[in-house]
């Protein structure tokens, strides 16, 4: 076994891809490849060295040890966001794209035998798929991407470089009980202030390193319940990712 590698881990999901029928996929596959693409290459990303593990409704991906943490967690988003508003215009509800959106950053394994090993890649794809993003989706409904970072990439990027406001984003404890997962994270949605979005959780009071406290804003912070449960939730087993479980290096 090699040694892992601390990586950025990316996972991009479409909403309501199982809604649509065979030629509405077809369309939204070509148009999230042309989006991911095309914004990767603004924000000055080189697609071709992402490690991506594809799924019909979206991808995993390991970028390179030469990726901005600042690029991805900053900026990928809101270029994303401003290009899918130019492809969804005049659209049907059922045939735009929204992307649900997660980065974070850990340990990664990146010659497994059947993906990724590795704890960070587990939590990306558990942010992607947790019930406060995709509650921010519906929160906004004219809004084109979620964006959910790990809480060590908040406090490393977001709140010293502040490409983006961090007192736009809401702080919440994302949880998928039945994979026994719970972790602090943060919601940006382009456009929207997701910190005045409401939320089941109350405001944690005295906690020094939400935006309330430094800025005034109001925020949104769990802890949750003990043993809180989630409906209609949508999870993927820790070794895959998305409808199919298949790498590529580059567009080929």
């Amino acid at each position: 076994m090699q040694d892992p590698h601390r990586r950025i881990v990316v996972a991009a999901d479409m909403e309501s891809y199982s809604k649509r029928n065979n030629v509405l996929q077809y369309r939204a596959q070509s148009a999230f490849r042309q989006i991911m693409d095309d914004a990767a290459s603004v924000v000055g990303l080189r697609r071709v060295d992402w490690q991506i593990q594809q799924g019909g409704d979206g991808e995993l991906a390991i970028l390179p040890a030469s990726a901005s943490e600042r690029a991805v967690a900053g900026r990928l988003a809101p270029v994303a966001d401003q290009l899918l508003r130019e492809y969804n215009q005049g659209l049907a509800p059922e045939a735009r794209v929204r992307l649900r959106l997660a980065v974070h950053q850990g340990l990664v394994h990146l010659e497994g035998a059947n993906g990724f090993p590795g704890d960070a890649v587990i939590d990306t794809c558990r942010l992607v798929d947790s019930p406060q993003v995709k509650r921010a989706l519906r929160d906004f409904p004219d809004a084109n991407v979620a964006l959910v970072v790990s809480d060590s990439l908040y406090r490393d990027v977001i709140e010293h470089y502040r490409d983006l406001r961090p007192d736009q984003f809401a702080r919440v404890r994302a949880e998928i009980p039945e994979k026994n997962f719970s972790a602090a994270a943060w919601i940006y949605v382009p456009g929207e202030n997701a910190a005045h979005a409401g939320s089941e959780f109350p405001p944690e009071v005295g906690d020094s390193s939400t935006p309330e406290a430094v800025t005034g804003a109001p925020t949104v912070v769990p802890p949750a319940p003990v043993g809180q449960t989630f409906s209609g939730v949508v999870t993927h087993a820790p070794a895959q990712f998305g409808n199919h479980n298949t790498m590529r290096n580059s567009h080929g």
